[in-house]
C-alpha cells in the first residue's frame, strides 16, 4: 500500500550553475507549488528545469523576478517527478535567491 506524505523543499541562495532543490531516491513526488524569491536589490531571472536520463527539460526558462518578488513556477497542476528525476533551479545573480517546493510524496 503506497504512503503519501505533504514534504516541503527550501534552498536558499541559489547558484548560478544550478541549486538541486529535489533528487528523488524513492517513490514520486507530486510538485504542487515550486516559487522562487528574489532577495536581492536588483531583477533577476531564474531557469527551473528536472534532470531526467541525462536530458534537461525545463519548466521556466530566464522567468524574471522583481526586486523583493517571487514568481511561483509551479502552481495549479501537480509535477509528478519519478524515480532518479532532479529539480533543479537556477539564478542569473549569486546568492540573489532562494527557492520553496511544496508538495506530495508516493512511497
Amino acid at each position: 500500500m503506497a504512503t503519501y506524505t505533504n514534504v516541503s523543499y527550501a534552498v536558499k541562495n541559489i547558484s548560478t550553475g544550478g541549486s538541486t532543490v529535489a533528487t528523488i531516491s524513492s517513490g514520486t513526488l507530486g510538485v504542487a507549488s515550486l516559487v522562487v524569491s528574489n532577495t536581492s536589490t536588483s531583477p533577476i531571472t531564474c531557469d527551473v528545469y528536472i534532470t531526467r536520463s541525462s536530458v534537461n527539460y525545463y519548466i521556466v526558462k530566464g522567468a524574471t523576478v522583481a526586486v523583493g518578488g517571487s514568481n511561483e513556477c509551479i502552481q495549479g497542476n501537480r509535477i509528478v517527478l519519478q524515480l532518479s528525476d532532479i529539480l533543479v533551479v537556477v539564478a542569473s545573480a549569486a546568492s540573489s535567491a532562494d527557492a520553496w517546493v511544496s508538495g506530495i510524496s508516493v512511497v
